[in-house]
């Protein structure tokens, strides 16, 4: 998203925006880059549901307060997540799946890129919603996650639709349910989890833009100027939609919305932590 937003954003400021990876401990490590970086509007960070309304809640010394150490810069897009199993697991659509959850949970494990992600929280909330209580495996990453599932090692995973999407085409990987309101554009045929009788909310993972606190409200005020035109644009928005990603509507992508809806966004997830009994650490 980052790399598709960059430079449609600095042809709009008359500067060139440079797209840097900083991974670790799901997103954390980057995000405490940002949270310590000087309010000159020259460093940036792209948020997201699991590291600004997920992670730092159960830890006893989150490394930022996602409300206190940030300038919201605006909401910019969704994606979807998709309930993925092993290619051998012997279930094809949800109700299959929740009943063989319900008769084999204890023996069954699920995987997350870490501790507090949407990943594990999510996959959490289903079983839970299914009545189920199945072991949760925390890899270092994604990545390894997906490595993990792939190789039959976890039996299922709640992943975003286009991190498996070459996976389920190549038949690596099975695909469940959608768990938005509506069916992914990269895989139309999926059913949703409601549309298969069983709703666990709308589950979108959120994508918005977030400077260090006190960055002066004019530069905050440009920037959003800036990535609402991008947002507009038809050729952006088509190379976003064939990348599962939808772009919000321009009411909610203002720095006061994204600063309410996150605010809304924390407390909802603080509910679902404390529901998981993850342990502060």
């Amino acid at each position: 998203m980052a790399r598709n937003l960059a430079p449609a954003i600095g042809e709009r400021l008359g500067k060139p925006i440079v797209v840097q990876n900083a991974g670790g401990a799901g997103g954390l490590i980057g995000v405490s880059r940002v949270a310590k970086a000087a309010p000159d509007g020259y460093e940036l960070v792209v948020g997201s549901l699991d590291t600004f309304a997920q992670s730092p809640s159960p830890r006893k010394e989150p490394p930022y307060d996602p409300i206190k150490d940030f300038a919201p810069a605006g909401l910019a897009v969704m994606q979807p997540l998709i309930l993925v199993t092993r290619k051998d697991l012997p279930v094809s659509d949800m109700r299959e799946f929740a009943d063989y959850v319900k008769a084999n949970g204890s023996k069954m494990q699920f995987g997350s890129a870490g501790v507090g992600t949407a990943n594990h929280l999510v996959c959490y909330e289903i079983t839970r919603a299914i009545g189920a209580n199945v072991a949760h495996v925390s890899y270092r990453g994604s990545a390894e996650a997906m490595t993990g599932l792939v190789a039959g090692h976890l039996d299922f995973y709640c992943a975003l639709a286009i991190s498996v999407s070459s996976f389920i085409k190549a038949g690596t990987l099975k695909p469940i349910a959608v768990l938005t309101r509506e069916r992914s554009p990269i895989l139309p045929d999926l059913p949703t989890a409601k549309e298969q009788g069983f709703d666990f909310g709308d589950i979108d993972y959120w994508m918005g833009l977030f400077f260090p606190k006190n960055t002066p409200k004019l530069i905050v005020a440009k920037f959003n100027a800036a990535l609402s035109a991008a947002l507009d644009l038809p050729e952006l928005q088509t190379r976003l939609r064939e990348a599962a990603t939808m772009v919000v509507a321009p009411e909610r992508r203002s720095p006061g919305y994204l600063r309410g809806f996150l605010k809304s966004e924390i407390e909802l997830w603080a509910q679902a932590i404390k529901a998981s009994g993850i342990e502060p650490n």
